[in-house]
């Protein structure tokens, strides 16, 4: 028998019971489906978060206090606060030197608040308000929109101006005032907006505009005190040059705090390269995660596959028996079911991809799908793969009929 007619029996087949190949390859489509989208969204989710870490810097290094480090422990053991744990201006202000960290180009004391902002009666909370110098700006990435940015002078002299996010802007100035140039009060304490920032986005709860800047000198004296800082945001001479001058950071302020060989550091250094670095393997591992859970889909959609052929043959077998008697070879019939099985899987497989491409057009929990083209090669040639094993049982279940015994079925 020519393959034309195996080809014409199997449609026949699959036409005869529409509805019921219909639903079976509903079970593929959702499988191949689910498996584009979910990669895509963890492709997507990681894309998001690098352009997230690349908007603060990729050479940006941030100093922080580190619990359980040397000072605290001095600390515990004389009852009396110690005054190395503290990160300090002076700190900051030791990083940038050409002699002992040549790789560091800005180095940013950074204390933060939380306060309450009011302006003719409207009142906003702000989310992080940063006392700190000009530096940061470069150091983070922030544009400004209009207006102008704080200065050295605005720091030495603790002017109370301040630079606000849009977020800030539009919930206590509207869309129609110009920021610039009017006075809010902080906590009841009178600052003059002096600029606005260009807008970052958020990130799902993650507000980044919800955000403003004022002198260092200014938010310790009206709202943090001179204590320790919260941060010194340090900025590389090149993304190639982070891990030296985190090195040259960690020898200075180990320097510094007094801190022996031996002791656990009391403060901590985060690098944004190695941060992305650990971003890029994690969003692997979730991807992969994501579309082995869609993959399970794909098994049951292929045991809906054996599960209706099975069906089919015990349907036909009196038909199997006349093609049989007829002359029909084995192989015919073999490849006959064979054929019907695989061809459910390409059209689920066929419209699975059709599916997959439409959802990645949408927004998912906040996260733009980002198609990844091996994702849909490997789940279209998975489904035709599952269509063959999980077709190849009832199939050759046909093919193994005696013609006799198939023609007394009833």
């Amino acid at each position: 028998m020519r393959i034309r007619e195996v080809f014409r029996f199997a449609f026949a087949g699959l036409r005869a019971n529409k509805l019921r190949s219909a639903l079976t390859t509903l079970g593929i489509l959702i499988g191949v489906g689910a498996v584009i989208l979910l990669v895509a969204v963890g492709k997507g989710s990681g894309a998001q978060v690098q352009a997230n870490i690349n908007k603060l810097g990729t050479n940006l290094l941030t100093v922080s206090r580190q619990a359980g480090g040397f000072g605290q422990r001095a600390a515990r053991n004389t009852g009396t606060q110690s005054s190395v744990s503290a990160l300090t201006t002076a700190d900051a202000q030791a990083l940038v030197d050409p002699t002992n960290a040549p790789d560091v180009l800005t180095s940013s004391p950074v204390v933060t608040a939380s306060p309450t902002a009011t302006f003719s009666g409207a009142t906003h909370q702000i989310a992080q308000l940063v006392g700190t110098v000009p530096a940061y700006f470069s150091a983070t990435n922030w544009d400004l929109a209009e207006g102008s940015l704080i200065t050295d002078d605005d720091v030495t002299g603790a002017r109370k101006v301040i630079v606000i996010g849009q977020t800030v802007a539009t919930d206590l100035f509207g869309t129609t005032m110009d920021p610039v140039g009017q006075r809010l009060q902080i906590n009841s304490v009178p600052y003059t907006v002096e600029g606005v920032l260009k807008a970052k986005g958020s990130t799902g709860l993650n507000d980044a505009d919800d955000f403003a800047v004022a002198p260092l000198t200014t938010v310790q004296d009206s709202l943090t005190g001179f204590g320790s800082l919260n941060q010194i945001v340090v900025e590389a001479k090149s993304a190639s040059a982070t891990t030296a001058a985190q090195d040259e950071i960690t020898s200075i302020l180990s320097a510094r705090h007094h801190l022996k060989a031996t002791a656990s550091p009391d403060f901590r250094v985060l690098n944004q390269q190695s941060l992305l670095a650990t971003s890029d393997s994690t969003t692997h591992t979730f991807t992969v995660l994501l579309g082995a859970v869609a993959a399970i889909s794909l098994v049951v959609g292929g045991i809906g596959i054996t599960n209706i052929m099975l069906v089919t043959v015990t349907e036909r077998t009196r038909e199997i028996g006349i093609r049989k008697a007829l002359g029909a070879p084995r192989a015919a019939i073999l490849g006959q079911f064979l054929i019907e099985a695989v061809l459910l899987s390409l059209i689920g497989g066929a419209l699975g991809v059709a599916a997959g491409l439409i959802g990645t057009r949408f927004t998912v929990a906040g996260v733009k799908p980002v198609i990844v083209p091996a994702s849909i090669a490997l789940a279209f040639a998975v489904s035709a793969l599952i269509g063959l094993f999980f077709g190849s049982f009832p199939a050759n279940r046909a093919a193994k009929l005696h013609p006799i015994q198939a023609l007394r079925h009833e």
